[in-house]
């Protein structure tokens, strides 16, 4: 399916694009996930995606922080600490749900992508897949996408 740019939008209440991940939300803090804020989803979308990933980690594919899907169009969002009230899939540490910002000391600013994805169709998939599993599958019923993202470093 080719993508279209349009109204979907992502966005937090708690840091803005390119801003500071305020500490309370990584390792160092309460390491709750951010309230994160849906909008203009498409008419035609039947489910979203959310994964956030952070590519400046010194991994080979840097660190998938976050994978949660089949989420209802009419959501709205996810309130802080909201765990996986949807379907989870992996992150790089091999469970479901979110793991907070805990760049090495010293590494610097490291940046997370918020990724919102809008499905054209309910794919049902089922628990634990990876993000690159999931990319796999959702790859060709993207209706549209949108990020958010946040930066965070450690002393």
């Amino acid at each position: 399916m080719r993508m279209q740019l349009g109204s979907l939008k992502i966005a937090s209440p708690v840091f803005t694009h390119g801003g500071r991940i305020p500490q309370e939300y990584s390792v160092e803090g309460n390491g709750y996930s951010p309230e994160l804020i849906f909008t203009g989803v498409p008419a035609a979308a039947e489910e979203l995606v959310l994964i956030c990933h952070d590519p400046d980690a010194p991994m080979t594919y840097g660190f998938t922080h976050w994978v949660l899907y089949n989420i209802p169009v009419d959501t709205g969002g996810l309130g802080e600490n909201c765990g996986d009230v949807y379907t989870g899939g992996v992150n790089e540490l091999g469970n479901s749900g979110w793991v907070p910002p805990a760049p090495p000391p010293g590494h610097g600013e490291h940046f997370y992508y918020f990724q919102l994805f809008a499905l054209d169709k309910k794919l049902g998939l089922e628990p634990g897949l990876s993000r690159a599993a999931l990319l796999e599958k959702i790859d060709e019923h993207i209706l549209e996408q949108a990020r958010i993202v946040g930066v965070y470093s450690r002393a």
